[in-house]
């Protein structure tokens, strides 16, 4: 098996006396998606915080690409090619959808953002941005601004943002989220592509999608990680299906 893109070694995170991540192991290896599920309070978006650099790790090490990053923050380790999508939104609510995609791109190219007004004509950012929204299906909404969107297309806009900065890990929390059925089924089908392009590490909890995408699963409970494996292993665990499924084992 290749090398892992994202390794997390012993990572734990406390707030007072509540441990939100204890000693939390596990790797994100090329083209696959590792989906990260768990009851509410499991500590799966502190855990993503933590990758992302949003929160500093108590102990532990989080190595990107083969480097250390536990102590980087979030701008540096989005510039190694680490993009993100979560929950609470990172859009500029004011500018449309394609603005905000093109200050991602503009970002790649490491020119800073207070002259990102004069480039709004800049073919080398506006045929990009055209191409990140049609990817996700928003080719048509291009002009709203962000906080007009629904949220499933703001979801949508900050896969987009993600894509627009090439990365090469995505960590996706909850894009399922305030999707309807069908939002929700193309959405599995872009995520199944995507991987071919960087791995994923997922948070979601529509099972039907995580056992639909999903290489490996790992079940969080109280900060730790109580299992990892298959789809068919994990659906197998009796920890598991007592702990979160919500099934007695028989």
């Amino acid at each position: 098996m290749a090398d892992p893109v994202l390794e997390l070694d012993g990572v734990s995170k406390s707030f007072g006396a509540l441990r939100a991540t204890d000693d939390v192991t596990l790797t994100l290896h090329p083209g696959e998606i590792h989906a990260l599920i768990g009851p509410n309070g499991a500590g799966k978006t502190t855990l993503m915080a933590l990758i992302s650099g949003r929160l500093r790790a108590d102990s532990g090490c989080i190595r990107f690409r083969g480097q250390d990053i536990t102590r980087l923050s979030v701008t540096q380790r989005a510039r190694m090619g680490l993009g993100r999508s979560f929950q609470i939104s990172s859009l500029i609510p004011e500018y449309s959808a394609r603005r905000n995609v093109m200050l991602a791109l503009q970002s790649r190219q490491g020119s800073p953002w207070h002259f990102f007004k004069p480039v709004m004509h800049d073919a080398s950012l506006l045929e990009p941005a055209r191409a990140m929204l049609a990817r996700v299906g928003l080719e048509g909404r291009a002009s709203v601004p962000s906080a007009e969107l629904a949220h499933g297309e703001r979801r949508l806009l900050e896969i987009a943002v993600a894509l627009a900065l090439g990365p090469a890990a995505f960590l996706l929390d909850e894009p399922m989220a305030g999707m309807g059925a069908e939002g929700a089924r193309r959405l599995t089908g872009f995520l199944d592509d995507l991987r071919r392009e960087a791995p994923i590490l997922l948070v979601e909890h529509d099972m039907d999608a995580v056992f639909a995408l999903a290489d490996r699963i790992s079940v969080l409970a109280s900060g730790r990680v109580i299992a990892s494996g298959t789809v068919e292993e994990i659906r197998a665990d009796p920890e598991v299906r007592r702990a979160y499924l919500g099934e007695e084992a028989t």
